[in-house]
């Protein structure tokens, strides 16, 4: 898969039933013949973005890409409870580096309010809402059901008193929770959303725009539509739990009396095994510790993705390969982790690390000896050339890589057996030293000087290779290996915070790594061989280098 993001010239040929609405819509005589196509990406900013807004950001801009239109990014921040100028700028972060550009279509909805406050006094002048003193609590119980229509006292409110009053309520004169403006739709709906929604609530809060400007807040379902209007979205694309919510939307279109009538379409958002999809929960992670920040690397977070070390290719590559559908389903967590080792295969470079070191001691070579041995950074790109890598007497190996007593299978380093040291020679091992409690703490072995480059000219057979670091020219480093958050593929059926895995994260001191690796771009992906594929820590430096785990390889033999 090339590094290069597609361009909207390769997608012309994938398609999906977004795609057939909107080429109904653009043909002669569709919706919106002689128009661009334009969509938007509107995300609330209360949180930082996860893997499932990336599968929208992909649908959004995509999309526009596609049919050569225009894409806005709008910051929807119409609740001021959650929001935060952080996470606008973290949101704007990861949008860029997923490579997506909104040029200067960059909006908020409260860009809007004076607008939408127009809006609502219009609709209150044509009796299409009204004033209502009912709480919460109050306007639950008068619901009704599908037998029972729901009841209002004040449903029938005089236009100029509603009028009144919704003035007062901008002008701050009311409390939090005492009056909200309604619409007038139809009591008796079986759709519910339709059953006189709330359009505005007050809320005393500072906004992180607009100040105290503002004491009463637009709800979604009524500010969404009016945005998409005026700044002439086409298509509306959102996900699938807004499906019940489109014949609100269209009445919004349909009273608010502006020229652009946008469409809306729903799509199956991302649901994925082992992880949460709120911004709600995973909030909840972060205020209670159970995670270092947004950008912990276990968390489906892009930031957090980021940070352990995925591509944006690799998740653009999964955004589009899982599709676009119309019901909801679960992906398998395992199906990201593909599409990056699948992407790093080809791109990261190969260097050799040991992550629990035991010394092995080539005894019959040569003391003070050194040698230089010229190997590929990476063989699946010829470009990116070769280093060096020192060999003498004394090395680090994997624990793992040596045992006492072999089982069946099992080809490594055992006393007698012979394995060959990568790219170098071929050793057999002679023994191993234990210390007072009956740990290996040295391995001996002796090297055959006829086998350099790990050839044997004698033709026999050496099944087993292992990886090494030169003692005398290693570096040590931190490595942190990560696991699934949670102990169930569905967390959301239990209670959150008792299903954390305490094995979701382990940390590895005093590993061993080549030299070269210090001298690395930050932000270069490498597969430690046999190890996994792993990414510098942003905290790491050429004097503590840190690495994170990006994803596994897959493992042919686990020692019993």
């Amino acid at each position: 898969m090339s590094e290069e993001r597609k361009t909207a010239e390769e997608t012309e040929g994938w398609s999906n039933f977004i795609h057939d609405f909107i080429e109904e819509d653009m043909a002669p005589g569709g919706r919106f013949e002689g128009q661009s196509v334009h969509t938007r990406f509107p995300p609330e900013p209360n949180g930082y973005l996860h893997i499932g807004h990336a599968k929208a950001i992909c649908i959004d801009f995509a999309t526009a890409e596609k049919y050569h239109g225009l894409c806005n990014l709008r910051m929807d921040d119409t609740n001021p409870t959650k929001e935060d100028v952080e996470y606008v700028d973290a949101i704007q972060e990861d949008i860029r580096w997923l490579g997506f550009s909104w040029e200067d279509r960059f909006y908020f909805a409260s860009d809007y309010f004076p607008k939408m406050y127009e809006i609502a006094v219009k609709l209150i002048q044509e009796g299409h809402a009204y004033v209502c003193e009912l709480d919460a609590e109050q306007m639950r119980q008068n619901r009704g059901d599908l037998s029972r229509p729901a009841i209002c006292p004040f449903r029938d409110r005089p236009v100029e008193e509603s009028l009144d009053l919704f003035a007062r309520m901008k002008a701050g004169e009311f409390p939090d929770g005492t009056m909200t403006l309604r619409a007038k739709i139809d009591p008796a709906s079986g759709n519910f959303n339709l059953r006189d929604p709330v359009l505005y609530r007050i809320n005393h809060m500072h906004h992180h725009r607009t100040g105290n400007d503002w004491c009463i807040y637009p709800m979604y379902d009524y500010a969404h539509p009016i945005e998409d209007a005026l700044e002439g979205i086409t298509h509306s694309l959102c996900s699938l739990e807004f499906e019940a919510h489109r014949p609100l939307y269209d009445w919004v279109i349909e009273h608010a009396g502006l020229a652009s009538k946008p469409r809306q379409i729903e799509f199956a958002r991302l649901n994925m095994n082992h992880t949460v999809m709120s911004k709600r929960k995973l909030r909840l992670l972060v205020e209670n510790g159970i995670v270092d920040g947004w950008d912990d690397p276990r968390m489906p977070t892009l930031c957090g993705l980021r940070r352990r070390g995925y591509t944006p290719q690799s998740i653009r590559n999964f955004c589009e390969r899982i599709g676009v559908a119309k019901v909801n389903s679960v992906v398998e967590y395992s199906f990201l982790e593909h599409c990056l080792r699948e992407e790093l295969n080809i791109t990261a470079q190969r260097v050799m690390a040991v992550l629990r070191p035991v010394k092995l001691i080539i005894t019959n070579y040569p003391e003070g000896k050194t040698e230089e041995f010229e190997v590929e950074n990476n063989p699946n790109r010829p470009e990116d050339g070769t280093r060096t890598v020192t060999f003498s007497r004394e090395l680090w190996i994997e624990q793992d890589d040596f045992t006492q007593t072999p089982v069946k299978g099992y080809f490594r380093l055992f006393e007698g057996n012979e394995v060959r040291l990568k790219t170098t020679y071929i050793v057999r091992c002679t023994g191993c030293k234990l210390d007072d409690n009956g740990n290996v703490t040295e391995v001996y072995a002796e090297y055959d000087p006829l086998t350099r480059g790990g050839t044997t000219p004698d033709g026999r057979k050496v099944r087993g290779t292992i990886h090494w670091v030169d003692a005398n020219n290693a570096l040590d480093a931190q490595v942190r290996l990560y696991d699934n958050l949670f102990t169930e593929p569905d967390p959301e059926s239990g209670e959150l915070l008792e299903l954390i895995n305490p094995d979701s994260r382990t940390v590895l001191h005093n590993c061993k790594v080549e030299q070269p690796l210090s001298q690395m771009p930050k932000d270069a992906s490498f597969q430690f061989m046999r190890q996994g594929y792993f990414c510098f820590d942003p905290d790491s430096t050429s004097d503590h280098l840190i690495f994170n785990r990006s994803v596994s390889l897959k493992e042919s033999f686990k020692k019993k």
